[in-house]
């Protein structure tokens, strides 16, 4: 049996990507086969694509792009314990096997039931992003109630999670956007939204206790400049060690979100309980990749760009 599948066999173009037929996965020990309902589309996946993502070289090739999902499980491997076919799941997964597939293996470690509540589209969404933003946060800036904190793309997929994120740590949250989504900023809690393109967000956003950042570059050197004495950056891009030497301020080396199912499962039921919003900026059926690729990378979606094999 083979199933429908986004692989890159070269480093190219990622809206030039394909789908093809490859072999349908098998479970294994302790885990499931979860038909892919949704798979979400991140900035990780054209950056593999582009062999721009440095945990996947030449020698991973071909590789399925992807890391998060939802679906139903169809079938279980043995040792799986707590699991039953046609149980609805999402997952953030390795790199190894990919989501924007037909089916995929995933583990009993990332492995998370989707509460009542919360439609597929926005579980299949969240997983990556949501990783992202919450171990950023909390697991790697310590964020604490009561803070001052400044998301950088506070409108993007990861940054609209990371301002209702902090929003519930009862943070003082300043976030930068475009000039079109300030007020989406503002209603996910956003206490000051920033416009990126009219205003300098140092001169507003200042004595803070963390700086959340997914842009880099320029943005990242301003940013020092905005925390207090100790204060510290959370960049997903490497970090100018220099720059916050130079204004006594902490980072924490270059990170990736890993699965956590304990923490995902959390998130999901802030959404269940209406705590969080996922929003979904466009759908697209799988054989739409490269539409969706492109659309992704160049009209700054707000909130999530989703796959659907439906």
């Amino acid at each position: 049996m083979t199933i429908a599948a986004v692989r890159v066999h070269r480093f190219t173009d990622p809206e030039t990507l394909q789908i093809e037929r490859i072999a349908a996965p098998a479970p294994d020990r302790g885990s499931a086969i979860v038909r892919v309902e949704v798979a979400s589309v991140n900035p990780v996946d054209w950056k593999t694509a582009e062999g721009k993502y440095a945990p996947v070289g030449e020698d991973k090739l071909p590789i399925v792009l992807g890391r998060d999902l939802a679906g139903t499980i169809t079938e279980i491997g043995r040792d799986l314990e707590g699991w039953s076919v046609g149980d609805q799941v999402c997952a953030f997964i390795d790199q190894e096997r990919g989501a924007q597939a037909e089916q995929v293996l995933v583990t009993a470690g990332e492995l998370v039931r989707i509460p009542g509540g919360v439609s597929t589209e926005v579980a299949g969404a969240l997983p990556l992003a949501a990783m992202t933003a919450w171990q950023g946060l909390f697991d790697r800036g310590g964020l604490r109630d009561g803070q001052r904190v400044l998301i950088h793309g506070g409108a993007g997929g990861v940054g609209h999670l990371a301002v209702q994120f902090a929003r519930w740590k009862n943070c003082t949250v300043f976030a930068t956007a475009s000039g079109d989504d300030l007020d989406f900023v503002r209603a996910l809690g956003a206490d000051t939204a920033i416009d990126y393109e009219t205003e300098r967000f140092e001169e507003i956003a200042t004595d803070l206790d963390l700086v959340f950042d997914t842009q880099g570059g320029e943005t990242q050197k301003r940013s020092f400049a905005t925390l207090k004495r100790g204060g510290i950056l959370v960049s997903t891009l490497e970090p100018d060690e220099a720059a916050a030497a130079a204004h006594e301020v902490r980072t924490v080396p270059r990170w990736h979100a890993t699965p956590d199912p304990v923490a995902l499962g959390h998130v999901l039921d802030l959404v269940a309980d209406g705590t969080v919003r996922v929003e979904i900026a466009r759908r697209f059926r799988l054989d739409e990749v490269e539409a969706a690729h492109r659309f992704a990378r160049t009209d700054h979606p707000r909130g999530k760009v989703i796959l659907t094999t439906g």
